[in-house]
């Protein structure tokens, strides 16, 4: 058993991370043991993280007790650095929490001050060199081997590892350790992995007094929504999928996404889909002392031209009030909700094919703004595809004549059904790329047609394959595929 974390009362004895359990209790009888909760810290870490997405939305977890925050471009909206700083370590310390810090234009220079620094420092552009120098080699982050050799060899500063000649470093102790140094002081950029994506577009609102309301909530959300329209009309874009992020006074971060069939910018159905969402959420939504800012994240977007659009067009397409009630059950239910392994709402995906019975999949609510492409991707039929369509087409008895007319009867399902009318062929060629063998280069065409019975009904019925040698010896087939309305 060895120590894993220390307060500052602990450090003042000499003790360190790592050390025996069993050396500090007998050097030290009255310490104070808790036992180590790996999985409570992650967790305490990663709510942190969340908490200062305030500051900047580039947060990335640095090991297991650090963060770094990527503050380039954001500094001024808090009146500059020093004064970012002095907000972040203050609300912090009124949580609870014993926080060290500093800001360099490294991370490695922010890194090895904010561990081995006396102070918070802020470290200007150009002067990493004397600040770090006096540190000792663990500040630059190098793994315990390589400093037991530098240490064998005499070097125990950074300031020595500097002065050190830099090719016998390479040959003796590898790249690395020159690679943390050049980073630390500049001479390397060393980018960070944000934890999470960096939204398209945000709009963000910071409030004098927090507020506690659903009411509220909704009324800032619809001022965030009309600010983000005017910036999604000047790219031509509408939202795909949305998160509304509430940070309350004490540090709590609540998330809440929603996504949409069709690209949105209205300002009122963004407010319609989120209003569902919270109520889905209910109690589990505690304002407690209150939200002190509120922002809106476009995660994905989609083309969304403003152009007007055709009335004789109206019945084609998407319907997007249809469109709007789809989305607001899935913001309500969830668009993972699952009963009896099948996703509750689900919607169509077009996929880029021309078998009708690959035209499209059925995809959960909640993974559609990402699946979704654009709609004039889409592949387009060339005539009337039926209401319904089977999930796999059914072979039925067929009386046609040879070798490219119509059916006249056939039976399926037991039932036999006598043509009135039909229409077609529509030749549809088989999708040879999807084949593994050499044989699937030949795949045999479909003919469709459409067709009506005596009784008035209209069915989908199609040829699959060819009449003589053009057929390969192999006699046609027939199936049935749909029903019209």
């Amino acid at each position: 058993m060895r120590i894993a974390g220390l307060d500052e009362t602990a450090e003042t004895l000499g003790l360190r991370r790592g050390q025996g359990l069993a050396d500090a209790r007998a050097a030290h009888p009255g310490l104070d043991i808790v036992p180590a909760d790996i999985e409570a810290d992650r967790r305490l870490l990663t709510a942190i993280a969340d908490w200062c997405d305030r500051y900047t939305p580039l947060v990335a977890l640095d090991r297991t007790d650090g963060l770094f925050l990527d503050i380039s471009g954001c500094a001024h909206l808090f009146g500059g650095e020093q004064a970012m700083f002095a907000d972040l370590m203050a609300r912090l310390f009124e949580q609870g929490f014993a926080v060290r810090a500093a800001i360099a234009s490294t991370p490695g220079a922010a890194w090895a001050a904010a561990r081995f620094a006396s102070a918070p420092l802020v470290i200007d552009r150009g002067a990493e060199v004397p600040v770090l120098a006096p540190f000792a080699l663990a500040a630059l982050r190098l793994d315990g081997e390589t400093l037991a050799g530098l240490a064998k060899v005499g070097l125990k500063t950074v300031r020595q590892l500097i002065d050190a000649p830099r090719a016998p470093l390479a040959r003796r102790f590898g790249r690395h350790c020159l690679l943390r140094l050049d980073q630390a002081l500049g001479a390397v950029e060393e980018a960070i992995s944000p934890r999470l994506p960096v939204p398209a577009l945000s709009v963000e609102r910071r409030l004098a007094e927090p507020v506690g309301r659903t009411e509220d909530v909704e009324q800032l959300l619809l001022a965030l929504a009309l600010r983000l329209k005017g910036d999604l009309e000047r790219r031509d874009l509408g939202a795909r999928a949305l998160e509304y992020t509430l940070f309350r006074v004490d540090g709590a971060v609540y998330r809440l996404c929603v996504g949409a069939s069709r690209p949105v910018r209205d300002a009122e159905a963004i407010v319609k889909l989120f209003r569902e969402r919270l109520t889905a959420v209910g109690d589990e939504l505690d304002a407690g002392y209150g939200f002190d800012v509120v922002r809106l994240n476009v995660l994905a977007a989609g083309e969304l031209a403003g152009e007007q659009g055709d009335f004789a067009c109206a019945g084609e397409g998407d319907n997007p009030d249809v469109a709007l009630l789809l989305d607001r059950i899935a913001a309500r239910l969830g668009g993972s909700a699952v009963l009896d392994g099948r996703h509750l709402v689900r919607r169509a995906v077009p996929v880029e094919s021309h078998e009708p019975e690959r035209a499209e999949r059925r995809d959960p609510a909640g993974d559609s703004p990402k699946a979704l492409p654009a709609k004039e991707n889409a592949p387009q039929p060339a005539a009337p595809r039926p209401v319904r369509l089977l999930g796999a087409p059914e072979a039925v008895e067929v009386v046609a004549g040879v070798p490219e007319g119509p059916p006249q009867r056939f039976r399926w399902r037991r039932a036999l059904y006598r043509v009135t009318k039909a229409e077609g062929p529509e030749r549809i060629g088989g999708e040879w790329w999807h084949g593994d063998a050499p044989e699937d280069l030949y795949l045999a065409p479909r003919d469709y047609y459409r067709v009506e019975d005596e009784a008035g009904r209209r069915y989908w019925l199609f040829r699959k394959g060819l009449y003589g040698p053009a057929g390969r010896g192999v006699p046609p087939q027939w199936f049935m595929h749909g029903m019209f309305a």
